[in-house]
């Protein structure tokens, strides 16, 4: 009984291990003939896109920093940061007592000056012409008396004490004329005291002038339309010349300001077209354009300094707002591509792929590469649409083999 038993197992066991053997011949078998399961793809004509990818912040073509040109106390501030301006707009007074006060006496001064010519004009001129010709008769009647006393001592009707006094006026008489005729030069027009009026008037109008352009550097006006980017200063702070105030945006184009690694400068053209976003608004793109690169590279940074023109900017861009690009520097409209894991020897000279021929065996194809975008390849020769290739490089796999297609 017990060896019927033990006959009965044993058959069992010896049936079971027949069954595996036979099991694992012929799934050996049909490994050997249909073989081993591999990802495949049909190549077909398709879009690629090569991109360069970098990190821009948002700038306009120039700023201006604005400050006052003389020192004083800050009266009032009129924009804050963000607000839009126009031309002319004043933007920040400065307390202007002290140069209003200076003015007043500034035009004061011309004032005195047009007087003080408008007195030589009618009682300085008219009374040195009037005292040149009183001198000059004067002078005519002194040397008529002269002659005449002369002719009374020669004759000697009178003493040498009364030629004396004779010859004394008429000496007088002489100077006086002179002085009188001196005077009357100097104030004739063109002569020197009419030169020195109109120099003291015009001085006088030069200093107003100052005190009226210092009167103006107390308010500071918006040069241009634009915004303000940063505002510094509050009223009631003592300013100096030389500190930025106010930085100010001009309205106009909006620049996207990029520094891309060196190694992609050969890719990078003027005109080639962006995709934006901001970080803030990541769901919310725009585009812009490549508009100049920097004719040097950054040696610490290793980056060439490219800048974009936005066209149409959103709302919703800021000053110094960071957003993400994305460069368009190649596109084929219509190109054989596959994966880059696909290709064996990729960085050599003799790229090559596995193929899959009618037979479901594998071929071994060189191929020449092109554009790559991302984690695709073009590729340039070699294959043709409709070409069934691995999706993957694939590993123990040999020329000729027999593989079974599944899709990638």
């Amino acid at each position: 009984m017990a060896d019927s038993r033990g006959s009965r197992q044993l058959w069992t066991v010896l049936g079971v291990a027949l069954a595996l053997a036979l099991a694992l011949a012929f799934a050996w078998a049909a490994w050997r003939w249909y073989g081993p399961s591999v990802p495949v793809q049909t190549l077909q004509p398709r879009e690629m896109v090569r991109s360069v990818v970098a990190t821009a912040t948002v700038q306009t073509p120039h700023r201006a920093s604005s400050g006052v040109q003389i020192a004083g106390k800050v009266r009032a501030v009129n924009v804050m940061e963000g607000d839009r301006f126009r031309q002319g707009q004043i933007l920040l007074t400065l307390d202007d007592a002290e140069t209003q006060a200076a003015l007043a006496a500034a035009e004061l001064g011309v004032r005195q000056a047009e007087l003080k010519l408008r007195q030589w004009r009618e009682v300085q001129a008219p009374t040195a012409h009037a005292n040149d010709q009183l001198a000059q008769a004067n002078l005519l009647q002194a040397r008529a008396q002269f002659g005449r006393q002369q002719a009374l001592f020669n004759q000697g009707f009178i003493g040498q004490a009364a030629l004396d006094e004779a010859t004394r006026a008429f000496q007088v008489a002489q100077a006086q004329a002179r002085s009188a005729n001196a005077q009357s030069l100097a104030n004739a027009d063109q002569g020197m005291e009419q030169a020195l009026a109109l120099s003291a008037l015009v001085l006088a109008r030069a200093n107003a002038e100052v005190a009226k352009a210092r009167v103006s550097y107390t308010v500071l006006v918006a040069p241009f339309d634009g915004f303000v980017v940063s505002r510094n200063v509050e009223p009631g702070d003592a300013v100096q010349p030389g500190k930025t105030l106010l930085l100010l945006a001009p309205q106009g184009e909006t620049e996207l300001v990029a520094q891309i690694d060196e190694r992609n400068l050969a890719l990078l053209r003027v005109g080639q077209p962006v995709t934006a976003s901001a970080d803030a608004f990541a769901q919310q793109r725009f585009t812009a354009v490549v508009s100049r690169i920097a004719p040097g590279v950054d040696a610490q940074r290793g980056s060439v300094q490219v800048k974009l023109t936005v066209a149409t900017p959103p709302d919703y861009l800021r000053q110094d707002m960071t957003v993400s690009v994305e460069i368009e520097v190649a596109r084929q409209a219509a190109t054989l591509a596959v994966p880059l894991e696909a290709v064996h020897e990729i960085e050599s000279a003799r790229p090559w792929i596995w193929r899959v021929n009618a037979a479901s065996e594998l071929e071994r194809v060189p191929v020449s590469l092109g554009l790559r975008s991302g984690a695709w390849v073009e590729l340039r020769s070699g294959v043709q649409a409709g070409d069934r290739v691995l999706s993957v490089a694939g590993q123990d796999l040999h020329p000729g083999q027999h593989v079974r297609p599944s899709a990638p």
